[in-house]
C-alpha cells in the first residue's frame, strides 16, 4: 500500500535529493519547510548549499505542475506542498506547524494513505508519536556495516566478501591482505616522525597512512587512541623529510599537509567569533596545534632534538608545510598532491564526505578520523553519519582502508576512564 510521507526541513539539509527516495509513494512539504528552506539558503556554508540545491530540485518539478494539487516524480511517487496548517500543538514555531502539517493530512478523510512523518530530530519524532501520528527517521544512509569490520584479524580465515586493505596477524608477523587476499608482510615496530606505535592497531595504522596504493583511510577510535596524531605524524613524514636517494618510500609525495575539521560546535558560523579566520578556528584547532608540537618536541630515533626548524606548529603553518582550515572552505577548490586529513569526520554528513573526496586531485590522500560514539550534530548518529557511510561504500575498494583503534594510548588512566566514565 502506498504511503504519505511528510517531510521535515533538516531530511533536505541532510540530503537535497531527498523527495526522489520514496520509490512510488506520496512526498509532501509543508509550507513551512520551503520557508526555512529559503531562510537557510543564504550564506557559502554546507547548509546554505544544501537549501539551495534541495530549493532547485522542488522548482524543477514546480515547473511541471501545481504543487499544491500535486506533481508527478520521475520515480512515479507524487510531490506536494501542504497549505493547510492546523495548530494542534500550543506554541506555534516551525516545528510544531510541520508537526501540524502531517496531523491536518493525516486526519483528512481525502487522504486514505498512512501519514508517516520523517524527521532526523529526535524531539519532533517524540512530539508527534505523542499526538498519534507514525513517525521514522531518514533511513536511506543508515549503516552498521562498520560494527563488522576495522579490526586487526588474529589467526583466521580471511573472507573474501570486501576488497579493502586489511591486516592479519599470524604469530609475529603482520601481513597486509587486500584485493583477492592478496598479502603483504609488513615492517613491524616502524616509526613515523619518531612516534612509535603502542599497540597492534597502531602498528597497521602507520602501515596504511605510510603505503602509497592506499589513498583513503578512516581511522576511528575513542580519544587517546592515537589516530589524529598518526595521521599529522605521517603527513609531515611525507612534507618535511627530503626524499632519499634509493628510499622505497619517496618523501615529498605530498606538497602539503591540509588538516580540517568540522565547526559544529561553533555552530558552523565564524562569524560572531572575534578575529580574523585564523584567531576564529585557533581554539577549535587546538588538539591539532597540541598534536603538531608534540611530534616535533619528539627527540628522533638517535634521541636527539629535531632539526630546530620544525620545534613548533606556528613554524610549520607559517612555512605553508601545514594547512588548517574549516570544511566550509574546501567547496569548489581542486586539491592535488595534499595529505588530507579530515578530523572529527563523525560530524559530517554523508553529502559533505562526497564533497570532500571529489575535491581531491591527482596524488592526493585523504584519512578521515573520528570517533562514532561521540557525535555532536544534533540530526546524526552512528549509523547515519558521513563517516560511518565512508565506511560502508567503500569497503570493497582496494585502495581504502579501515582501522577500528580499540585501545588507548595516552595514559592507563586515560585507557581505564574512557571505559568506566
Amino acid at each position: 500500500m502506498k504511503k504519505s510521507f511528510v517531510l521535515d526541513t533538516n531530511v533536505l539539509i541532510h540530503d537535497p535529493e531527498a523527495i526522489l527516495q520514496f520509490v512510488d509513494n506520496d512526498v509532501v512539504l509543508p509550507i513551512t519547510v520551503i520557508e526555512e528552506l529559503d531562510k537557510l539558503k543564504r550564506g557559502n556554508g554546507e547548509i546554505p548549499y544544501s537549501a539551495r540545491q534541495a530549493l532547485r530540485l522542488i522548482d524543477s518539478l514546480r515547473e511541471k505542475g501545481n504543487l499544491a494539487a500535486g506533481v508527478k516524480m520521475q520515480n512515479g511517487g507524487l510531490l506536494r506542498v501542504a497549505i493547510r496548517e492546523d495548530m494542534y500543538l500550543g506554541r506555534p514555531s516551525n516545528d510544531n506547524k510541520i508537526i501540524s502539517a502531517a496531523v491536518s493530512l493525516a486526519n483528512d478523510k481525502a487522504c486514505p494513505r498512512p501519514v508517516i512523518l520523517v524527521s532526523k530530530d529526535t524531539s519532533v519524532r517524540i512530539k508527534a508519536d505523542s499526538l498519534g501520528l507514525v513517525t521514522q527517521d531518514y533511513l536511506k544512509d543508515k549503516t552498521t556495516v562498520f560494527q563488522k569490520y576495522g579490526s586487526v584479524i588474529e589467526g583466521e580465515t580471511i573472507s573474501n566478501d570486501v576488497r579493502s586493505v586489511r591486516y592479519l596477524k599470524s604469530g609475529d608477523k603482520i601481513f597486509r591482505v587486500y584485493g583477492d587476499n592478496n598479502m603483504e608482510l609488513i615492517r613491524r615496530q616502524r616509526s613515523v616522525m619518531s612516534i612509535f606505535p603502542k599497540n597492534i592497531e597502531q602498528e597497521c595504522a602507520i602501515d596504511a597512512l605510510l603505503a602509497p596504493q592506499i589513498n583513503v583511510i578512516a581511522l576511528t577510535g575513542r580519544a587517546g587512541t592515537g589516530k589524529t596524531l598518526l595521521a599529522i605524524a605521517a603527513g609531515l613524514h611525507f612534507c618535511t623529510k627530503p626524499a632519499h636517494k634509493g628510499s622505497q618510500e619517496h618523501s615529498k609525495r605530498y606538497e602539503q599537509v591540509m588538516v580540517a575539521r568540522p565547526i559544529v560546535p561553533l555552530g558552523n558560523d565564524l562569524g560572531f567569533l572575534p578575529g580574523d579566520v585564523k584567531e576564529k578556528l585557533h581554539p577549535w584547532m587546538q588538539p591539532i596545534y597540541d598534536n603538531l608540537d608534540f611530534i616535533v618536541g619528539t627527540p628522533n630515533d638517535h634521541g636527539e632534538d629535531k632539526d630546530t626548524d620544525y620545534r613548533s606548529a606556528d613554524f610549520l603553518i607559517e612555512s605553508d608545510i601545514v594547512h588548517i582550515e574549516p570544511l566550509t572552505y574546501i567547496r569548489g577548490r581542486s586539491l592535488p598532491k595534499r595529505f588530507l586529513i579530515i578530523d572529527e569526520a563523525q560530524n559530517l554528513r554523508p553529502l559533505d564526505v562526497k564533497t570532500i573526496i571529489t575535491r581531491c586531485g591527482e596524488g592526493t590522500k585523504v584519512v578521515f578520523t573520528g570517533d562514532l560514539e561521540q557525535i555532536d550534530s544534533p540530526f546524526l548518529d552512528a549509523a547515519s553519519n558521513g563517516l560511518a557511510h565512508l565506511i560502508n561504500k567503500f569497503i570493497r575498494e582496494e585502495n581504502f582502508c579501515y582501522l577500528n583503534l580499540k585501545h588507548s594510548a595516552r595514559s592507563a588512566l586515560a585507557e581505564r576512564a574512557a571505559e568506566l566514565l
